[in-house]
């Protein structure tokens, strides 16, 4: 399949590869004329590398849109006016508004828009899911994600956006449920109008859980818990690990005894969550399988995002 991949910042260099390695027949476009050179010294053709992404629309099937947030609505727009499938790296949208009319407009187009959120193809993901459709911790209780550490801030959009989303969309594809109500403490510390630090109460029908976000914990932090009746499953999405720990709370009389049942590893192996994801949207695109991750999917992660903000901002619960 030809595909046109728009921006080759440092994710947008994974995708390439990626895609040459599933057989695509690349086209790239990129406003930097280093990262074209890059590209054309990675085996890209040099006729397929250029500055506008237009002069490319008319000779592929496909587009990948891995760009910053608040061009995602326009790009996808023009792509999908062309006739072309498009992958769009989360959030979908700068916007809830932006990414509504992008949903409407792909439905309308009848043309894919798989929107990127990665962690559902995470081999961590697929564990947790087999462990919970098994019931092998029971009931579910509440759940907490975390994705913090150093790092550079994007300068798009803020920190629940860029990553307290990911959990966003995780625990609804986990619970096979939709967000109910959002609480949200966020901060701007480096004051650039963007929040860096997010602590984020999202209620998935009567699941509690806990997301938190931000820019200065030292390490990398890419981990969630999710608490049952009868144990618990810890996921390190870094180091691919699910641990199952079992054990419950029991009452004698007056009094409570925890009783842990011990812990056992869950095997988290697969192929590359990008090679996955990639792969679904092509499989898609050639109609061999559904859209794993509609454009609604990235509307309802962002949904979330915008009921946070607003939630932080009144200091109050709000309900979606």
């Amino acid at each position: 399949m030809d595909v046109l991949l728009v921006g080759l910042g440092r994710w947008g260099e994974k995708h390439l590869r990626v895609l040459r390695e599933l057989g695509a027949t690349v086209w790239v476009a990129d406003v930097v004329p280093e990262r074209l050179d890059r590209a054309v010294a990675q085996g890209v053709d040099p006729a397929h590398a250029v500055a506008d992404y237009r002069v490319a629309l008319a000779h592929v099937a496909a587009a990948d849109i891995v760009t910053p947030a608040d061009s995602h609505a326009a790009l996808a727009g023009a792509c999908l006016a062309a006739g072309l499938h498009c992958f769009v790296e989360k959030p979908i949208t700068a916007t809830l508004a932006e990414g509504r009319a992008l949903e409407t407009t792909a439905a309308r187009a009848g043309r894919v828009v798989q929107v990127g959120h990665i962690f559902r193809f995470h081999p961590v993901t697929a564990t947790l899911r087999q462990a919970l459709q098994a019931g092998r911790i029971g009931a579910v209780r509440c759940a907490t994600g975390r994705f913090s550490g150093f790092k550079r801030p994007r300068t798009d959009v803020g920190v629940t956006q860029s990553d307290a989303i990911h959990y966003f969309d995780l625990f609804a594809h986990l619970f096979e449920c939709q967000a109910t109500t959002v609480m949200a403490l966020q901060r701007d510390y480096l004051g650039r109008g963007l929040d860096d630090m997010s602590l984020t109460i999202v209620h998935y029908g009567d699941i509690p859980t806990v997301i938190e976000a931000n820019y200065f914990v030292p390490g990398t932090y890419r981990d969630c818990v999710i608490v049952g009746e009868r144990g618990s499953l810890v996921a390190d999405y870094g180091a691919s690990r699910v641990t199952l720990y079992s054990g419950e709370l029991r009452q004698t009389g007056d009094s409570w005894e925890a009783l842990d049942t011990g812990k056992e590893e869950l095997e988290a192996r697969g192929e590359e969550p990008l090679r996955r994801e990639l792969q679904s949207f092509l499989d898609a695109c050639a109609g061999k399988a559904p859209n794993a991750v509609p454009a609604s999917a990235g509307v309802s992660a962002l949904a979330v995002v915008e009921a946070a903000a607003r939630a932080a901002r009144l200091g109050r619960t709000v309900t979606l």
